[in-house]
């Protein structure tokens, strides 16, 4: 009889799911516009009074982009004064987008990854599972572990794409 080698287990080749490191907090905006008058125009006083009265449990524990979504001029304060308000009750503030911040916060996640494990190795990132990972994680993984991996492949340890291999 014949035995049965399984290569792929054989290889020494890491899979890394990235999946993990994608955060499930919540990512949340906090939008100037409704504080300005008539959409356009901020008024100091009115701004400081709608601050002071604004509900800022709403995010409490989620990740905030602070933003303007009309086309007017805000100065550098305003978005100041609000991330003063959001600091004390948020996981994290940033200026832009929620699909930006959403990048910058899987880019922080990946970048704690502990290198260790894969230093000098050949390792795979996961590309199937039941949790969708954004081309974001793939490029911060992709410049985190190149310069440390004897190999970095995409797929699955069966059925992979070459990326990189050290010389």
């Amino acid at each position: 009889m014949e035995t049965i080698v399984n290569k792929v287990a054989e290889s020494g080749i890491i899979t890394l799911d990235l999946s993990p490191f994608i955060p499930t907090d919540e990512i949340a905006a906090f939008d100037l516009k409704p504080f300005l008058f008539r959409e356009m125009i901020l008024k100091e006083k009115d701004y400081r009074a709608a601050l002071q009265t604004h509900d800022w449990q709403q995010f409490v524990g989620k990740h905030v982009a602070l933003h303007c979504s009309t086309d007017a001029i805000i100065p550098v304060w305003a978005y100041m004064l609000a991330a003063s308000y959001l600091q004390p009750v948020v996981c994290s503030v940033y200026y832009g987008t929620p699909d930006e911040l959403s990048k910058v916060v899987i880019n922080n996640t990946i970048n704690a990854i502990d290198l260790s494990e894969y230093a000098g190795k050949r390792v795979v990132l996961k590309g199937c599972g039941d949790t969708p990972v954004p081309e974001a994680a793939y490029v911060a993984a992709t410049n985190l572990l190149r310069p440390v991996v004897k190999s970095l492949m995409y797929g699955e340890p069966c059925s992979t794409v070459p990326i990189y291999k050290a010389k």
